[in-house]
């Protein structure tokens, strides 16, 4: 889109309110916090210290906030420790000539890189900068340096300690996550009824996937009805595809089709009631509008037979395990099918966390470039500010470091609203401040209501909780001596300055992802083809499966999937003509390949529900496809990567060889796997071929 289209778009997004509050107990706790460490330190040490202490406690109550599933205490734990750092060091190199900015660009640098472990950690790196600007303005000698770092992991560890002490529905986010797995399941099965080769949404069940990695003490400490519970829903998703494609499950038409239908509708509304129970802690409410017949009874049911008899049986069996698990009456512990999903301890996700920035370390890497742009205009604000001899110079790197972000939309969107939400909140708190003529006292209890204020409104948009930022730190750094008048202008035209720098750098050194989703297409297919080909696999050699290998493989493939959707919904807020940024394959032909791919992974699910017991005879046939598959998706890859042609000829001679074996060669009673892994392989080779067709490279006009 044009660049005036975008930024009009980006604008309004930042300033538009989401409507969503964020829970009162949670922010009356975060400032609680704040309080408890603010006040004791300004009577025991004065206006400087209070401070240090005072942003140590914000900052790492702002970090329970983010969307994570890890323990929240450990969350501000780690803030708090980040902070501390962050201010010792700023204090140690502010008094050496030259040493800060070299230290700033340094420190901004390594903030951008953490974005490789995660939003979480980006932000509450970043903000990490903006407290090392703020708190070293205060005059203070270098052995006091390490009380003031002292003073922020104080304030870290207050909040850490309140969070501990008064749990606010602290396994709300992991029960939202496993309901919507299930709530999105109960959609699916209504919109089978209808469309039998209707998709899925993955989202829901990575995001209780990753809610489902547990530390240790959040395993012993989880409600016991949250038990195994997402592995069951794993399970209930291939059968119900499974029983509505016609390809291996109930056919197109006829009294099959009809209980088909009957039984996704039962399982529909079994899922919402399970979708809520969990929400609620409560156990499951039978629905009162299921028909009579039950699920097991339709599983028994002479109208199904085969692949779909077994699809319906399997239906059955999950629901039963998902709402006994729930049965108030029998809090019984749900087994798994793998090992349980563990999530590091804090001490322990380091050297993850540098494995993961050190993979991130190259030129050609989203995060690197985002990591250099967050370095030079962090820097270039500072010493854009300097020459200015404005006392509160260090506002203009702050609100480049809070605005940046690895993406346009999100990088000019909160540009515009931390703009509104300073000149706000600078000005509101500026007219208290000459009105009332507050002291230390005063303005102390001040900046906690604003912080009350900027927890509350954390959730309906950056410009009200920049609002409250702005008038806290304007409270805040009140106790300090200075024209209230004269800072506010200050910091209105500073916020002018390094938001142009951070928007300007975004504009002259951008990371587009619409450059990217070729990239992001290849790797979906690849993924998507050694899926098929572990499920294949899995059909040939039974005895010897990889049920780890089989899972591992959808996950990579749902990831690859998840980044290219992410990438595609960035694309389109980009002021950059598609056909420009992605020379090796036109957004139209982009999205026929995605279909073609989804088809691919699709058809992958469908025989996930049938995968055969280790006692089974292998399918003869199979693990010859399966390798021909992941090599022939793997090379399609790379095609698609540079812009070359795509061909499956090789697979198509591939099947065509397995079609050759006779069905009849299978061992009695289990002649159905044999079809149904025929069946998902010819599944295959359709999507495929579309995507051949799909990818054709486009003919370039004559004379061009």
């Amino acid at each position: 889109m044009p660049w005036s289209v975008a930024l009009r778009e980006t604008a309004k997004a930042g300033l538009v309110p989401a409507r969503e509050l964020s829970d009162p107990r949670r922010a009356v706790r975060g400032a609680l916090a704040v309080g408890l460490v603010l006040f004791p330190v300004l009577a025991v040490a004065g206006t400087g210290s209070a401070t240090s202490a005072a942003m140590g406690g914000f900052i790492a109550g702002t970090a329970t906030f983010q969307r994570t599933f890890r323990p929240r205490a450990s969350i501000a734990v780690g803030a708090g420790l980040g902070l501390g750092i962050s201010t010792f060091l700023g204090y140690a190199a502010v008094g050496v000539p030259g040493a800060f900015p070299v230290l700033l660009a340094v420190w901004a640098f390594g903030a951008g890189m953490i974005w490789a472990i995660g939003p979480t950690g980006g932000t509450v790196a970043a903000t990490t900068i903006s407290v090392m600007l703020v708190v070293v303005q205060l005059p203070v000698s270098l052995i006091s340096a390490v009380g003031h770092g002292l003073l922020c992991a104080l304030g870290g560890a207050v909040q850490a300690l309140v969070t501990l002490l008064w749990p606010v529905d602290r396994w709300r986010g992991h029960r939202e996550a496993l309901a919507d797995a299930y709530a999105e399941l109960g959609d699916y099965a209504r919109r089978l009824r209808h469309d039998p080769v209707a998709a899925v949404d993955p989202e829901p069940f990575m995001t209780a996937r990753r809610a489902g990695a547990l530390t240790g003490w959040q395993a012993r400490h989880r409600p016991p009805e949250m038990r195994g519970l997402r592995a069951v829903a794993e399970h209930i998703r291939p059968a119900l595809a499974a029983l509505a494609d016609p390809a291996v499950g109930a056919p197109a038409e006829g009294p099959g089709r009809d209980l088909a239908r009957e039984i996704l509708t039962a399982a529909a509304e079994l899922l919402d009631a399970i979708a809520a129970a969990v929400r609620a802690g409560e156990a499951v409410r039978p629905p009162t509008t299921t028909p009579a017949l039950t699920l097991a009874e339709a599983a028994q049911s002479p109208e199904l037979t085969g692949p779909a008899r077994r699809a319906a049986k399997r239906l059955a069996s999950q629901l039963s395990r998902a709402t006994g698990a729930l049965d108030r009456q029998d809090r019984t512990v749900v087994p798994t099918t793998g090992p349980q999903l563990r999530r590091p301890s804090l001490a322990k996700i380091v050297p993850v966390a540098l494995r993961t920035v050190r993979r991130q370390l190259q030129p050609r890497s989203a995060v690197f470039q985002h990591a250099v742009r967050m370095s030079a205009v962090v820097t270039l604000s500072y010493l854009a500010a300097r020459p200015l001899g404005l006392h509160h110079g260090y506002w203009a790197p702050l609100t480049a470091a809070m605005v940046m972000r690895p993406d346009f939309a999100q990088t000019f969107s909160r540009g515009v609203a931390r703009l509104a939400g300073t000149v706000v909140g600078v000005a509101v708190s500026t007219a208290v401040v000459q009105l009332l003529d507050p002291g230390a006292w005063l303005s102390a209890a001040l900046a906690v209501v604003c912080i009350a204020g900027a927890y509350l409104t954390i959730r309906t948009g950056y410009a009200f909780t920049t609002a409250c930022v702005s008038s806290y730190v304007v409270f805040l750094l009140g106790l300090q001596a200075g024209d209230p008048l004269e800072t506010a202008l200050e910091r209105v035209l500073l916020t002018l300055l390094g938001g142009a720098i951070a928007l300007g750098a975004y504009a002259l050194f951008p990371t587009w992802q619409t450059a990217r989703l070729a990239e992001r297409l290849a790797e979906w297919l690849a993924a998507a083809g050694r899926y098929g080909a572990a499920v294949l696999e899995a059909y040939g050699d039974p005895a010897g499966r990889d049920d780890r290998g089989v899972r591992d493989a959808l996950l990579d493939s749902r990831e690859a999937r998840a980044e290219l959707m992410e990438a595609l919904e960035r694309a389109d807020a980009e002021p950059v003509r598609h056909a420009d940024r992605l020379p090796e394959i036109s957004r139209k032909q982009l999205d026929k390949a995605r279909t073609a791919v989804g088809l691919l992974a699709r058809s992958a699910v469908l025989m996930e529900a049938h995968l055969p017991h280790r006692d089974s005879p292998p399918v003869a046939g199979a693990g010859d496809f399966a390798e021909e598959l992941k090599y022939a998706t793997a090379i399609a890859a790379a095609g698609v990567l540079i812009g070359e042609p795509v061909d499956f000829a090789g697979l198509r001679e591939a099947y065509a060889r397995w079609d050759g074996y006779p069905i009849g060669d299978a061992v009695p009673g289990h002649e159905d796997r044999a079809v149904v892994a025929r069946a998902g392989a010819k599944l295959m080779l359709q999507a495929l071929d579309d995507l051949e067709r799909a990818v054709r490279p486009r003919r370039v006009p004559s004379g061009a």
